[in-house]
């Protein structure tokens, strides 16, 4: 399925943190890799000139992934600037000048959703809103009730088709290999279901504290801020049936049909922890209730993965920083050589940071006259170091009209229904101390299904 491609990109919140640590490198990426050759506007209340805009931008490439003289050159032509306010129509009658013959423009909103609605009315009043393409940042609301009402308000200005709601894991090269590896090789997918799998574990662990973000992490915590998006796209690509057809859809169809398929999350369902130290956080309120850590167990109503637990646990102040997805295999009902096997014996590991690795547990005779083994992991490793950016590769996408890496409607109101039966506190969180795999609750959480395995990661030094 083609689409036509947009013929400008506007970024509102130009001047912000995003644009200054994602947006420009990825633009100066699409010059540079794809001839991209649109109009970048940009639009802020800065009180800003285009000179100063352009210094922006040198500067932003000069921190985040430096200067392609050739590409930089091409970017700085490129742009132009819109010193506006969001409420103000003369900036967007000002948008409209600048827009020129433009007749299909891609508008991104880098900024916070309470000022979606504005915007979006303001651009259709102006003219610059027909025939146009939106992209949204997440969150996508902060619960499934304000997640349709964003939609409603969009949808009063844009078509579904037309919005992209954008959620840069998406875009991670080793997030999307996850399909590829299950689909393309065909060794995987007659043992990919209940039959074969006793049990999945993902773990995204980092191991630095909320930092200078305490006063937004505060207003997040652990379950909004990876484990309602990111963990969850990453199980509907491990749990997913295979699409069919050819159209971009297909794929979003096949993760629809599995989020909804998940079962809401209980109180019982889930362990929140709070590291030693994050209440001390500047931003942080005192006595805060919201967790650093986070650890849940989810089960999919289906054919495949009926009785199959999944368990996902995300924190900060962990010992090491790494996410990756685990697959545990079902030992034989009996063990040929009478050795008492541990049950992650057999397992796949995909990796998606800080390298993208591949590994298959597999027993093997230790030497000598004894039939006995041990445990060794076959891996296929690859470092990440030349993927293609996320946002570069999505707003290259965006421009061209492909919606597969971006959140659908369906998809985001199945993401909130699992996990809005937890929001809000309702559950205790328990302390742990720094460099820790969080509190002890978590170990009881998976209780006979595990131990949970904890991801190492090797210094390329050693």
């Amino acid at each position: 399925m083609t689409s036509v491609q947009s013929d400008a990109l506007v970024f509102f919140g130009a001047t912000g943190d995003l644009a200054y640590k994602q947006i420009f490198p990825a633009l100066q990426g699409l010059i540079r890799n794809e001839g991209f050759a649109l109009p970048i506007i940009g639009f802020a209340k800065a009180g800003w000139t285009l000179d100063q805009f352009k210094a922006r931008a040198k500067d932003s490439l000069e921190h985040h992934g430096g200067i392609h003289p050739e590409a930089f050159e091409k970017l700085v032509g490129l742009l132009r600037y819109v010193d506006g306010d969001y409420n103000d129509p003369a900036s967007f009658a000002e948008l409209r000048r600048q827009l020129g013959d433009a007749q299909r423009p891609l508008h991104y909103l880098a900024i916070p959703p309470s000022l979606f609605g504005t915007v979006a009315e303001n651009l259709a009043k102006s003219g610059c809103a027909a025939n146009a393409r939106v992209v949204v940042e997440k969150p996508f609301g902060r619960d499934l009730a304000s997640a349709q009402e964003l939609s409603d308000t969009l949808h009063r200005f844009f078509a579904e088709k037309d919005i992209f709601r954008i959620d840069h894991y998406l875009g991670k090269e080793p997030v999307q290999n996850i399909l590829y590896t299950r689909f393309a090789n065909p060794i995987f997918e007659p043992i990919w279901n209940r039959d074969h799998v006793r049990c999945i574990q993902i773990t995204m662990a980092e191991d630095f504290g909320v930092q200078d973000r305490g006063k937004f992490y505060d207003g997040v915590g652990c379950l909004l801020d990876v484990v309602e998006n990111h963990m969850l796209q990453i199980v509907a690509n491990l749990t997913m049936d295979p699409p069919t057809g050819e159209e971009h859809e297909a794929m979003r169809d096949r993760k629809s049909e599995l989020l909804r398929a998940v079962r809401p999350l209980t109180p019982e369902s889930i362990v929140r922890g709070q590291y030693d130290g994050y209440r001390s956080v500047a931003g942080v309120a005192p006595g805060s209730p919201v967790e650093t850590f986070a650890a849940v167990k989810l089960e999919i109503d289906s054919w495949r993965w009926a009785g199959v637990p999944i368990y996902i646990r995300a924190g900060k102040m962990l010992p090491v920083t790494c996410t990756e997805a685990l697959v545990e295999f079902k030992r034989p009902p009996r063990e040929t050589f009478g050795e008492l096997v541990p049950t992650t014996s057999a397992h796949m590991r995909i990796r998606v940071s800080p390298d993208l690795t591949i590994g298959l547990g597999v027993r093997v005779k230790t030497p000598g006259e004894r039939m006995v083994g041990h445990d060794v992991e076959l891996a296929l490793r690859s470092q990440a170091a030349n993927d293609t950016p996320p946002y570069e590769r999505l707003l290259g996408d965006a421009s061209r009209g492909i919606s597969e890496l971006f959140s659908r409607q369906d998809l985001v109101e199945a993401q909130w229904r699992i996990v809005e039966p937890v929001l809000g506190n309702t559950t205790p969180f328990y302390c742990y101390p720094p460099g820790t795999w969080g509190p002890e609750e978590a170990r009881q959480l998976i209780g006979s299904d595990g131990p949970w395995l904890d991801p190492t990661v090797v210094d390329e030094k050693g």
